[in-house]
């Protein structure tokens, strides 16, 4: 998920064009105060255009005197949906929910369609984190901010992330257990950086993320790589899902495919990649409007 200037509409349009799966087009620390209004606008002209990925805004805190009229204004058909910044709550995602609900029916759109991901980014909000992974059924996967929560805490931000690796396993502990979307990783800051940021997504791949937070072009391609399972463990995990399926079909639970023993478990995981090579092959696939 790319993130973009919501006030730059040259940066937003470009960044809807450069193969990311999502855009978020950013109304809050990318937007100085004075242009948060009319940014607003921007974002949705933006939004309409035609593209191939995923297209959200990322809003203001519900802190701020700027949420309540930037639900309003990007909760329209064409936007996939919202992000919505420093969630503490549970109750705070279901106020959202219904007010987006209100909205939905008022501009004739499907209700409960529109997207919510809240990003947890304080010492408040992991503290209720599995209460907000399961919040309502409008919010599908979390999202991890690494800038805010380090200055929470006063941790120092590290190029091996040690820091923050407790909160990241909370989101994914919760994710699974309010059974939603796997979440998204943190944000990778050293912008020209290249190897560290390949370290730094494959540790994501490694535990239990979906993909990465992405603040730059740059960091698209090297992100899709790092999460796209290689061919060698795709052909694998065939091997495995089409042996251990005959298998059952001869009352067997435990083969060796390749060395390996291979039991549910280990079957089940061969399945998960599959899955998820699917879903990238879809998502790679234009979309209409």
């Amino acid at each position: 998920m790319l993130f973009a200037p919501g006030n730059q509409p040259r940066r937003s349009h470009k960044a809807l064009t450069l193969g990311a799966d999502a855009v978020a087009l950013d109304l809050e620390d990318a937007c100085p105060l004075s242009e948060k209004v009319a940014a607003r606008g921007m974002v949705i002209e933006a939004l309409m255009l035609p593209r191939v990925c995923l297209g959200y805004v990322r809003i203001n805190s519900l802190e701020t005197e700027f949420a309540f009229g930037d639900i309003q204004a990007v909760v329209r058909p064409g936007i996939d949906g919202l992000m919505l910044t420093k969630v503490e709550s549970a109750e705070q995602l279901r106020q959202v929910n219904w007010l987006i609900g209100q909205i939905e029916r008022e501009r004739g759109m499907p209700v409960g369609q529109f997207d919510l991901i809240p990003l947890v980014e304080t010492a408040k909000g992991f503290a209720q984190i599995f209460q907000i992974a399961a919040a309502c059924p409008r919010v599908r996967r979390l999202a991890v901010g690494s800038g805010d929560l380090t200055y929470d805490l006063g941790l120092e931000q590290t190029i091996g992330e040690e820091e923050i690796f407790y909160y990241r396993n909370l989101a994914v502990h919760a994710s699974r257990a309010a059974g939603i979307d796997a979440p998204i990783d943190v944000a990778w800051l050293r912008v020209n950086d290249s190897a560290g940021y390949a370290q730094a997504v494959d540790r994501t791949r490694r535990h239990g993320f979906q993909g990465r937070l992405c603040i730059h072009p740059n960091q698209i391609e090297l992100a899709n790589a790092a999460m796209r399972p290689s061919d060698e463990v795709v052909e694998q995990a065939r091997r495995i899902d089409e042996a251990f399926r005959q298998a059952e079909e001869q009352g067997l639970a435990a083969i060796q495919v390749d060395g390996l023993l291979i039991d549910y478990p280990i079957a089940y995981r061969a399945r998960r990649v599959l899955s998820l090579i699917d879903r990238i092959d879809t998502l790679e696939t234009p979309r209409e409007l």
